[in-house]
């Protein structure tokens, strides 16, 4: 099977990755360093939020924490549809197995997706329109970051999977016509979610996934590269806090299998 173009460019964008996060010399040693400021809230074990602003590398491991949602997103909760910029730690979403799960993080940052990152990555937006995959799905047009996936697997890669669902980049269902690439002149706030266990929620009527390392990144980080990420997330102290990934999942030009505790907890030692 032919894999697609944009996966392969994924995987070998994550090939060239590889070596800046396995050594953090090299990517200070670049002629000239990039670093972007990201917004953080976290749920402390105490109950209290901390609200943090810290600059960290612009690199994808780091923007995919916060490149998923678009301000305006709404968010199903408890309470009902809430936008992810009113969002806040504590609060309970509702996942796709009609489960409540507490709001653990929130992260933000703002790019602006007409001008590619750093390392030349394709940061633009995907606009999903109104009942693109079904009446009210989504409700209205669904505007994604380039991190989102979506719980939907595409055409042409269900030989991936045996026709079963999974985590899907939104950049793979990219049509033309009901989805398309968009790409703002101007700066554009974007956000992601942790849940305490990795889920998918709905928003806009769509589901899509709350933040997780993933695989690729637990086996590609340094320690002293983690140290830096870990600092984004105050409600965790390593790796093997994010627990399991809950569905499969496309990225880096494969798979992802779902990992089991003990796994990642040997991955991130």
């Amino acid at each position: 099977m032919t894999i697609p173009h944009s996966l392969v460019r994924a995987a070998h964008q994550a090939v060239e990755t590889n070596a800046i996060l396995q050594d953090p010399t090299a990517w200070r040693a670049q002629k000239r360093p990039q670093l972007r400021r990201y917004e953080i809230s976290a749920l402390l074990e105490n109950g209290n939020i901390a609200q943090t602003r810290q600059l960290a590398p612009a690199l994808p491991l780091f923007e995919d924490a916060f490149c998923a949602f678009t301000r305006g997103s709404l968010v199903e909760t408890e309470m009902g549809p809430v936008a992810i910029e009113d969002l806040q730690p504590g609060d309970q979403v509702i996942t796709t197995d009609n489960q409540a799960e507490t709001v653990m993080w929130k992260g933000s940052t703002t790019l602006v997706p007409g001008r590619p990152g750093p390392s030349g990555r394709n940061l633009r937006l995907t606009r999903i329109m109104a009942d693109s995959f079904g009446m009210q799905r989504p409700m209205s047009y669904v505007l994604a970051g380039p991190s989102a996936r979506l719980l939907n697997t595409p055409n042409h890669l269900r030989a991936l999977t045996g026709g079963a669902q999974m985590l899907t980049p939104v950049q793979e269902f990219i049509d033309g016509s009901n989805v398309i690439e968009t790409a703002p002149p101007t700066a554009v706030e974007l956000f992601h979610i942790c849940l305490p266990r990795h889920a998918a929620i709905r928003v806009g009527g769509l589901e899509f996934e709350t933040y997780h390392p993933g695989t690729n990144a637990v086996r590609m980080i340094s320690h002293a590269m983690r140290s830096l990420y870990l600092n984004l997330f105050a409600h965790i102290d390593q790796l093997s806090d994010f627990g399991p990934l809950a569905y499969a999942r496309a990225g880096d030009g494969q798979v992802d299998s779902i990992e089991t505790d003990n796994t990642i907890h040997a991955l991130s030692a």
